[in-house]
């Protein structure tokens, strides 16, 4: 098998991948929902519920990634510049990568901990 035979079975290789994907995404769509007629729900409601949270939990993330990312040049430029190899100027990029990972996910925790306040905070003034 030649690189051009290979080149051949790449269109139909992705178009079965897209296929089963689809497919896939349906069945499991349409499983959830005759699991949720059984049990007295309907689904048209609940895919129409509101999620108010959602654009503070898009903002936390964005800010935390941002915030990653600039405490990463920080540390980058001025704290491990003795530390850098000057024939090699990528030697700090996964400390990027890692900085935004850690920024995102202290915005995600921080929204978590924003909403389950205001839901115990619901649930004791109705009480």
């Amino acid at each position: 098998m030649g690189p051009a035979i290979i080149g051949e079975f790449i269109p139909i290789i992705l178009g079965l991948g897209a296929f089963f994907l689809v497919f896939g995404i349906r069945y499991f769509q349409n499983k959830e929902n005759i699991s949720m007629i059984e049990k007295g729900m309907n689904p048209k409601l609940v895919e129409k519920r509101p999620t108010p949270y959602k654009n503070l939990k898009w903002g936390l993330l964005l800010l935390g990634a941002g915030l990653g990312l600039f405490v990463a040049y920080i540390l980058d430029n001025f704290v491990f510049v003795k530390m850098q190899n000057h024939f090699d100027d990528d030697s700090n990029v996964a400390i990027y990568f890692a900085l935004i990972a850690i920024g995102g996910g202290l915005g995600l925790i921080t929204s978590y901990r924003i909403e389950k306040k205001e839901l115990l905070d619901n649930k004791n003034n109705e009480q």
